[in-house]
Formats: structure tokens, C-alpha cells, sequence
């Protein structure tokens, strides 16, 4: 399989990102070479999505117009994974002729086998769920780190649910839960810092139920797991890692030991992405999302006492069967009381297999539609007014490259998870030649409801006086001191600013 280019298009979450990461490590490892893009590519993957039926489509549309793109080059191959394929399975096969492959969510591993025999003219479909912690040891084949790579890394600790959500499909795509050995996922965090990485995110469909099972049998000792605030502990202390994030935890497994993590631990961003899907506990019992709008806001006050600037963002489901106006007058209320700084959210889509499917009651599409851009309005506002409230704040971003809006400007991530384009037309010293995968301490001058604006910071940070590294120590230091002293209301203020703008 040697000189045969491959590219992989990925839709959906952060674990099909990754997923595609250890397909290309697989590919690599097989021969083949990245391609610059999908026209110089023999061998295309497409990873799928299937958490809402417009993906689903996506990829239908897709494999239609790959028909011509495959019988451009004679020899080209296309390969279809994620959720849809473990979904749909060999039919995919039996609907596109000129498909070679399917493989599911458990299947990485056999991809290459499975683009040799494609090469030797057979089609086939492996979609069958794999239990064992084998389905963890894949090839993470990453050189030293050049000049101008992002250095962060996914770093996954758990895949599959238990939690059968009335809405979602995701048991029946990723399997049951199982938890990655704890010496594994250290000892691969240790070799990204060896690498120069400086910011993990730890992955699981219900990340923070990472080991539960074990440990409600007794069994964390011989199955190698722990509480999952225990296994970030034990990150945490790894030389090198800056910066460490999770998602998606679900509120039923946050416990005090998490909330007091986010107080304990150095290099936990201050940062949680909960999903709470609804505002009205009637719908939530019937999503069967088992927690109370209650209980979420006690989770949010805990985080807020253990660490007062956390940014709190969610998922949230408009138009689920039977949400009436009140329902969702609450769900615009939990937006509010909650102060989040940003949310996701969707219209409801009916996927097979699940209870809600079954429930009847459709809310009409146009009363859905109008919901979302109700919601969706009242979280810009509200998302730009915690913007506007930073500004003068000092930080650190983690430059990710060039930014979107073009011109002078590089893009970044600070540790809220906000966007901060910085601008580096000015001559500076800190400004000349900042490469990818710096962190970087600025100062924040301005806003958008879509990210922060920021300039180096002055020139007592600057290289001369100690340099970035320095500053950045001084700026952690200065941060957490400032949790202790005025971000408590600094997010429910940004709300009611909000409010008075819609």
C-alpha cells in the first residue's frame, strides 16, 4: 500500500476527531502518506456522525457525490466509520456500489486489513462491539513536535454509556461504558508531555463516570480504574501538562470530590462543559435524564465556590415531544439563573431505536424553529456580555494559528476555553514570529459575541523581563487570587446585562 495518499473527513464530536487521529496512525503505520487534500488523495475516510438525523443525511449526500470523485482515478478507495456506519452497517453497502468499506466505532483497528482487501476488489462491513481493553491500544504514532504544531492532544479515558437517554442513539453507536486502564492513560499523557504537548483533553461520552463500575464492585484495584477526580489528580501532576480539560461529564456523576478538583488542582481549567439538554424538570424526567434543574444548579454553586471564574457551558434539546411554551419559558430561565457564558443547542431529531422516537406528541417544526432562535438569541446576548466583562482581564492563550478573521491576526484559546484573536501588527517583542502552539499572556481589549480581542501584554511580561514562561507563572498566580476576590457574581451580572439587552 505504499504511495497511496489517504484523507479522512470527520463530522461530529471531539471522539471522532480523535478517532480520525488513530486512523491516520493506523494508515500511516500501514504505508500510506497523508494527502494535502481530498483531490490528491487514492484512499478517503469519511468518520460519521449520527447524533441527529441531519448527519445522518450529510453523509448519504456525500457518498452520492463521491461517485464521480472515485471514478476520476482508477484504484481509488472510500471507507465509511463513526456512528452511522455502526448504525447502519452492511446496507450502507448494499445502497452505494461504489462504497469498499464500513467499519464501526469498536473496528479501528482493522482498517488497514480492510483497505487491503478492498485493493484486492472485496467489499466488506465489521460492526460488531468489542468489550476488551484491546480497542484502547492503538498506535498514537506522534513525532517530536516541529516548529508551528498545535501542542494539544485528545486523550481518551472511557468510551460508551449506560445512561439510555430517551433521545439518544449514543448506546447503540459506542456500546456499553468501559474504562481505560489508569497506568495506561498515564503513561500515554507522559509520553504527549515528553512530545512537548501542553493541553489534554480527556474523552468519554460520560467522561466523568470514568471507573465507576469498578469501584461501586469493589474492583477498581483489579480492573486498574479509580474515581475519576482521583485520575485527574494523578494528571495533574504530570511535568510538563499546562493545561487539562474534560468532556462531556453528565451531572449524575458529579460528585464533591470532582467540584473540589476544580479548587485543588493546578492545571484544571477553569472550564466545564455540563450538558443539561432542558430547563423543565417534566421533560427532563422524560429525556430519562435522571437529575433536576435543582440539582444542576447545586453542581453550579459548588463549582463556583471551589473555583468563583469557572465558565460554565452547555448542550440544550428545543422541540422535544410534548414541550409546551412553559417548558421551554424554563429552559430560557436556566440560561439565565445558570449565567452560561455558551451553549450548543438543537432542535430535537428522532433517532431509531430510542424511546423518545416512539412518544408521539411532535412539536411542530416552525414552533421548534422559533424556540432555537428565541434561545439562541438570548445566548448571544448573554455570551456577549460575559465577553464585554473580561475585557481588561489578563491571561494566557494557547495560540492555535492563523485567526478567522484574517488580516494581522493569530487565534487562540484561553483557559475558559474562549476564542481570543490577538493582534500582532504592532512591533512589540513578544509580537514578532509567535509560533503555533505558544502560550501566550495578553491583555483583553475587546469583544464579540463569537470571541475575546487581545493585544501582548505590556512590557513588564515581555521577553526581556523574564519572558512569557515567567509571566505566564505570575499570571496563574494572579488568576487564582482573583477567584478569592471578585468572579463570584461576575458571570450571574453578565446575565442580567443580558437580559436588559433582549
Amino acid at each position: 500500500m505504499e504511495d497511496r495518499r489517504f484523507a479522512i473527513r470527520t463530522y461530529g464530536c471531539q471522539m471522532n476527531v480523535h478517532d480520525s487521529e488513530k486512523v491516520a496512525s493506523l494508515l500511516e503505520d500501514a504505508g500510506l502518506t497523508a494527502a494535502t487534500g481530498e483531490a490528491e488523495a487514492d484512499v478517503l475516510v469519511i468518520n460519521t456522525c449520527s447524533i441527529r438525523d441531519k448527519a445522518e443525511h450529510q453523509l448519504y449526500s456525500d457518498l452520492g457525490k463521491l461517485r464521480d470523485w472515485k471514478a476520476e482515478k482508477p484504484g481509488r478507495i472510500v471507507g465509511v466509520g463513526g456512528c452511522v456506519a455502526q448504525q447502519v452497517g452492511d446496507r450502507l453497502l448494499s445502497r452505494f456500489d461504489h462504497l469498499d468499506f464500513v467499519f464501526g466505532t469498536h473496528n479501528l483497528r482493522r482498517v488497514p486489513a480492510m483497505l487491503e482487501g478492498a485493493l484486492e476488489g472485496r467489499r466488506a462491513a465489521w460492526v460488531g462491539e468489542d468489550k476488551s481493553q484491546a480497542r484502547f491500544d492503538l498506535p498514537t504514532r506522534r513525532p517530536e513536535l516541529p516548529t508551528g504544531t498545535r501542542r494539544k492532544a485528545f486523550v481518551t479515558v472511557m468510551e460508551g454509556c449506560d445512561m439510555f437517554c430517551s433521545f439518544c442513539i449514543v448506546p447503540s453507536t459506542r456500546g456499553r461504558e468501559i474504562s481505560r486502564a489508569a497506568i495506561e492513560i498515564e503513561a500515554e499523557v507522559r509520553q504527549l508531555a515528553d512530545q512537548g504537548i501542553l493541553e489534554i483533553t480527556l474523552l468519554g461520552q460520560t467522561v466523568n463516570a470514568y471507573g465507576r463500575h469498578d469501584v461501586r464492585r469493589g474492583n477498581a484495584a483489579g480492573a486498574g480504574t479509580m474515581p475519576f477526580a482521583e485520575l485527574l489528580g494523578r494528571l495533574d501532576a504530570i511535568p510538563g501538562i499546562e493545561r487539562i480539560r474534560y468532556t462531556s461529564p453528565h451531572p449524575l456523576f458529579y460528585d464533591e470530590a470532582l467540584i473540589r478538583a476544580h479548587r485543588e488542582l493546578e492545571h484544571l481549567c477553569p472550564h466545564v462543559h455540563l450538558p443539561v439538554q432542558s430547563g423543565s424538570n417534566r421533560i427532563l424526567e422524560q429525556m430519562r435524564r435522571r437529575y433536576s434543574r435543582e440539582r444542576y444548579f447545586e453542581i453550579l454553586e459548588g463549582l463556583r465556590a471551589a473555583r468563583p471564574n469557572v465558565a460554565i457551558t452547555s448542550d440544550l434539546i428545543v422541540g422535544f415531544p410534548g414541550e409546551t411554551e412553559s417548558d421551554f419559558e424554563l429552559t430560557l430561565d436556566l440560561v439565565r439563573v445558570a449565567g452560561l457564558v455558551d451553549s450548543f443547542s438543537f432542535k430535537y431529531s428522532p433517532r431509531p431505536g430510542t424511546g423518545a422516537a416512539e412518544m408521539g406528541a411532535e412539536v411542530p417544526a416552525e414552533v421548534s424553529q422559533d424556540r432555537l432562535e428565541r434561545l439562541q438569541v438570548r445566548q448571544k446576548n448573554q455570551t456577549l456580555a460575559y465577553h464585554e466583562s473580561r475585557v481588561g482581564q489578563e491571561t494566557l492563550v494557547l495560540i492555535d494559528g492563523p485567526s478567522r478573521r484574517g488580516g494581522h491576526q493569530l487565534a487562540g484559546r484561553d483557559p475558559h476555553l474562549r476564542v481570543v484573536n490577538l493582534d500582532v501588527r504592532s512591533n512589540l517583542p513578544i509580537s514578532q514570529d509567535i509560533p503555533v502552539g505558544t502560550l501566550v499572556p495578553v491583555r483583553i481589549v475587546g469583544a464579540t459575541p463569537h470571541s475575546l480581542l487581545a493585544e501582548p501584554l505590556d512590557p513588564a511580561l515581555r521577553p526581556e523581563s523574564g519572558g512569557p514562561e515567567n509571566a505566564g507563572s505570575r499570571l496563574k498566580s494572579a488568576a487564582r487570587q482573583a477567584d478569592e476576590t471578585d468572579g463570584v457574581d461576575r458571570v450571574g451580572r453578565a446575565a442580567e446585562d443580558a437580559l436588559r439587552v433582549i
